[in-house]
């Protein structure tokens, strides 16, 4: 016969605001479906690098995969602060064309050394 007392607390919280039942709930179920509903976007960053040069790349970072200077390099890992790239990833992560410590910003390739920035 009686409410639960938390039932009865909300009901009142309600009829003092002049909100009907229906359309709480409405609300409710609506902000619950949009904050799901962002769980599905895709979360990147991006930086801006320069190497001994001079010269400025953009890099991207996005899920599991590198995008810099019009290439896209597999994740193979992270050992510490340093996290590995490469386009085919080898048995000793370390061997990979690409690392870099976000901490710091500082990229290393076989080639190059840059220092990168988030925008």
């Amino acid at each position: 016969m009686g409410l639960s007392p938390l039932f009865s607390r909300e009901a009142s919280i309600l009829r003092l605001m002049n909100i009907p039942k229906q359309v709480a709930l409405s609300s409710f179920s609506i902000l619950a479906l949009l904050a799901m509903s962002g769980c599905d976007r895709d979360t990147y960053t991006t930086w801006s690098c320069i190497d001994s040069a001079g010269s400025k790349s953009t890099m991207v970072l996005k899920k599991a995969q590198m995008q810099f200077q019009d290439h896209q390099y597999d994740y193979c890992g992270s050992l510490g602060p340093q996290s590995y790239f490469d386009m085919k990833c080898p048995a000793q992560i370390q061997e990979s064309n690409y690392s870099f410590t976000p901490s710091s910003g500082k990229m290393l390739s076989s080639t190059n050394e840059y220092q990168c920035n988030a925008l």
